[in-house]
């Protein structure tokens, strides 16, 4: 079985997840990967940090989505991994987190896998996971949760594919991705559901990177918008918000 950071064939393409933000929680794989390949395909998300370990000769393509703006759609993103390595490049399709937890790493990965290029998967540390931790909050803590579902904050929409009722009340931790923009629909669904108006919520922007801060509150602040969220940003709801321990700012 080929090594995750042997070096890539031309005509192949390294799906890779750039982690939270900060260059120093990339895995060696993402870094070497980064560092020696003829394009790089990068999301929004993607750091200039990270973007930086890149040789500067590489071609560098911006695909990002981004909620609400003008983007790249994802056919076309997969058209174009799939011809640069037709190309015989060496690609690194860099993406922020993980690209197989809301990033759409799947769609990629099954349309290579159509065309017959050879690709290989680089996991990254998810930002659902990432973000709290940063902020000092543990998403587990056997004083307060024995399970947690991870989300997407779009689900939050009229057309929602969740029943909020069950979802509280299997899961005394949520967490929200892609969760700024709907943070008060959020908020009231998760209300209406049977939470408290009182139940804590923490809002992480930007983790890992130098605007990174975090926004304690309540639901009910949430849906009032006396506490908004700007995206990028992962919300936290559940008890473990109190579990907090700022250690970011005693070192």
């Amino acid at each position: 079985m080929k090594k995750l950071d042997s070096p890539l064939k031309g005509g192949e393409v390294a799906l890779v997840g750039a982690g939270p933000g900060d260059p120093s929680l990339l895995t060696f794989a993402a870094h070497y990967l980064i560092s020696h390949c003829d394009v790089l395909v990068y999301d929004a998300l993607v750091s200039d940090e990270i973007l930086a370990l890149a040789d500067p000769q590489a071609e560098a393509i911006c695909a990002g989505k981004r909620g609400g703006r003008a983007s790249t759609s994802q056919q076309d993103i997969c058209d174009t991994l799939v011809s640069l390595a037709q190309q015989g490049k060496r690609v690194v399709r860099l993406k922020g987190g993980d690209p197989f937890v809301f990033g759409r790493g799947g769609e990629e990965m099954r349309a290579l896998a159509a065309s017959s290029i050879p690709f290989r998967v680089i996991p990254g540390i998810t930002s659902g996971i990432a973000a709290p931790a940063l902020a000092g909050i543990p998403v587990t803590d056997r004083t307060t949760n024995a399970t947690l579902a991870f989300l997407t904050g779009h689900e939050a929409s009229e057309e929602s594919r969740m029943d909020w009722s069950a979802l509280v009340k299997a899961f005394p931790v949520l967490v929200f991705y892609m969760g700024a923009k709907n943070l008060p629909k959020i908020a009231t669904r998760l209300m209406d559901a049977g939470l408290a108006d009182n139940t804590p919520i923490a809002i992480i922007h930007a983790a890992g990177t130098s605007d990174e801060a975090c926004d304690i509150g309540t639901l009910s602040q949430a849906k009032s918008q006396q506490i908004i969220a700007k995206s990028p940003s992962v919300i936290v709801v559940g008890d473990v918000v109190n579990c907090r321990i700022d250690w970011r700012n005693q070192i």
